[in-house]
């Protein structure tokens, strides 16, 4: 899974949103930059480590050994957890894992060397591993 080797702050405030913030698009990551096909974020979401993971894994068994695939987010952002049944008070809880705060448009992963076809079935399995809707976009060829 994914999570960062060494971190400044290992705990982070909240900073809670209203939903309107959460849904405005996002303005970095929004472009196709290392493969053909990509998987966009359609919906926002927090995104676990394990569910990275997750939809990595069905990415590359649906793939196969002839496309390469790029991840674009990392989970980052701490989220603590009190334990069961523990009284309120006494401080923050433990850190329990790590998130990506996904905004509409943010593109998720990447894959090359495939035809889109398997590129489709691969980010509609992987978007049932992940807490979001998303599409297929492809990549926009710049003539120069």
């Amino acid at each position: 899974m994914l999570f960062p080797k060494k971190v400044k702050h290992r705990k982070w405030q909240v900073g809670r949103q209203n939903e309107t913030k959460r849904a405005t698009p996002d303005t970095r990551g929004i472009t196709v930059a290392f493969g053909s096909f990509g998987l966009k974020a359609t919906s926002p979401s927090r995104v676990r480590s394990n569910q990275i993971e997750a939809a990595r894994r069905v990415i590359s068994r649906t793939i196969g050994k002839t496309g390469k695939i790029w991840i674009r987010i990392f989970p980052d952002k701490p989220i603590t957890k009190k334990a069961a049944e523990v009284p309120m008070g006494k401080g923050k809880g433990d850190l329990d894992h790590y998130v990506f705060e996904v905004h509409p448009g943010r593109i998720l992963f990447e894959v090359e060397g495939v035809s889109e076809d398997l590129a489709r079935e691969a980010f509609r399995k992987a978007t049932a591993k992940l807490p979001l809707q998303g599409k297929l976009v492809r990549r926009e060829e710049t003539t120069a």
